[in-house]
């Protein structure tokens, strides 16, 4: 059963799968993405430079490397040694005990650990 978690409890149950493979989807309108990553740690940055709205307050860094799947359904490596979700004040956290469901005004992005 999905029940609604805080940012604190995302980080410590998270925090929980340093040193796994994990798969990230990211639905957002038509487009649906695929990120494999072998998580070495997560951590936060807070944009505080913001130009407008579009651009989000803090973002999740899932660091460790990883590959993205491209149009052609081929993966290549990440561009950089982190995945980076956009989190807002009201987006919306939940974990059914396997997986964790991230809503923000954009996207929904899930994370699960692979086995």
């Amino acid at each position: 059963m999905e029940q609604f978690i805080t940012i604190e409890q995302l980080n410590t149950l998270l925090k929980k799968w340093n040193g796994k493979r994990i798969k990230i989807a990211k639905q957002e309108l038509d487009d649906y993405d695929e990120i494999f990553l072998d998580l070495s740690n997560i951590s936060y940055a807070t944009n505080k430079r913001r130009i407008d709205d579009y651009e989000p307050v803090y973002t999740l860094r899932l660091n460790g490397s990883g590959q993205i799947e491209n149009a052609a359904h081929h993966y290549e490596p990440l561009p950089n040694p982190r995945y980076e979700i956009p989190l807002e004040d009201t987006s919306l956290y939940q974990f059914d005990g396997e997986q964790f469901s991230l809503i923000t005004d954009r996207a929904i992005y899930t994370i699960e650990v692979l086995n």
